[in-house]
């Protein structure tokens, strides 16, 4: 890597399968940082554990993870990729940053708050301070980017909070981390009956996975929520109807989106065409990164020796930051 190129970091939860959401709204974007950037992207299995207490399917979904991120774009050559665990310095820093973290803004966040709706029965101390570990991964790195999306925001600004008290408080060592998208408009992938975003592990049926075979993903699109179309010219499209339209332009040609535009906005739209024609280029476009993916996972030594080289890479990144971490706090003794 160039030493002179900004440091990006971003991670993903080993707790599904990736969908077009994940594609479209992240790895995308991942694969063409890796040529302008230092990135390392993670597995995030200590993350999981927050939410699935049940690791015994943890190695199979980190390596399908692993085999689906490279088949997706990213190039272990280009980028650094590694598993959270295997970077024993990460908790160290999470430890001393939980020090610089309070109580009371940990419990407002909002995907704390979301999740112990969700989990009322296991509100544990993991779950709070999931952002100071999320922090730990960020700074481990010195990041200057993340890439993320809207409801990670305040991930990150929390991130900025930890590493802002440090530096006053002990030395200026981390950079201040910043949000970063390529776009303002990040694309939004709703679910198939229009009820939200789609989803790593639920409603399977409403999110097109990268691993869907060509069958399923016809009888998952051919299912789509419709309606009757519209009966006035130029009408706005009800959300469910515009994420199909969504779609359509992510894998189509220009063309065919706009055509079928133009049946719409003509009060002519016939939606089994529409549906048709977008699981056809759906599949033309899912097919080749299933393929690779699979492949892969065919090959697990594969995926363990491009994990445990950028396990390599990462903690070297990650002990030259403790280092400067426990210099800073007073802990170098010897």
């Amino acid at each position: 890597m160039e030493k002179n190129k900004e440091i990006v970091l971003s991670g993903i939860r080993p707790t599904g399968f990736l969908h077009l959401g994940n594609y479209f709204g992240a790895l995308k974007n991942w694969s063409r940082m890796q040529y302008e950037y230092d990135c390392y992207f993670f597995i995030a299995d200590w993350h999981s554990l927050t939410t699935h207490a049940d690791t015994s399917e943890l190695r199979l979904n980190t390596r399908r993870l692993v085999s689906e991120l490279i088949a997706g774009g990213l190039d272990p050559g280009k980028c650094t990729i590694y598993a959270q665990s295997d970077i024993p310095e990460i908790p160290e820093l999470y430890l001393y940053l939980n020090m610089l973290a309070y109580k009371g803004e940990l419990e407002k966040t909002v995907t704390f708050k979301d999740k112990a709706r969700q989990q009322p029965e296991n509100i544990n101390a993991g779950l709070l301070t999931y952002p100071v570990l999320q922090a730990a991964d960020i700074l481990i790195h010195r990041a200057h980017y993340v890439p993320v999306g809207k409801d990670q925001e305040q991930h990150i600004e929390m991130t900025r909070n930890f590493a802002e008290r440090f530096n006053h408080r002990y030395g200026e060592i981390f950079p201040i981390p910043r949000a970063f998208s390529y776009s303002k408009d990040l694309v939004k992938i709703l679910s198939l009956d229009g009820s939200g975003k789609m989803s790593k592990s639920e409603q399977q049926m409403n999110t097109i996975y990268l691993s869907d075979e060509d069958a399923l993903i016809t009888r998952k699109i051919m299912k789509a929520k419709t309606d009757q179309g519209p009966t006035a010219p130029n009408s706005k499209k009800p959300e469910y109807i515009q994420g199909l339209f969504t779609l359509l332009g992510l894998v189509s040609s220009p063309e065919i989106l706009a055509g079928f535009e133009y049946d719409f906005n003509h009060c002519h739209i016939r939606y089994g065409d529409m549906k048709k024609q977008l699981a056809e280029d759906m599949i033309r476009f899912i097919s080749p990164i299933r393929g690779k993916a699979a492949a892969l996972q065919n090959d697990p030594a594969q995926i363990d020796e491009i994990l445990a080289i950028g396990a390599e890479k990462a903690r070297k990144s990650a002990a030259a930051t403790l280092l400067e971490v426990r210099k800073a706090l007073g802990f170098k003794y010897h």
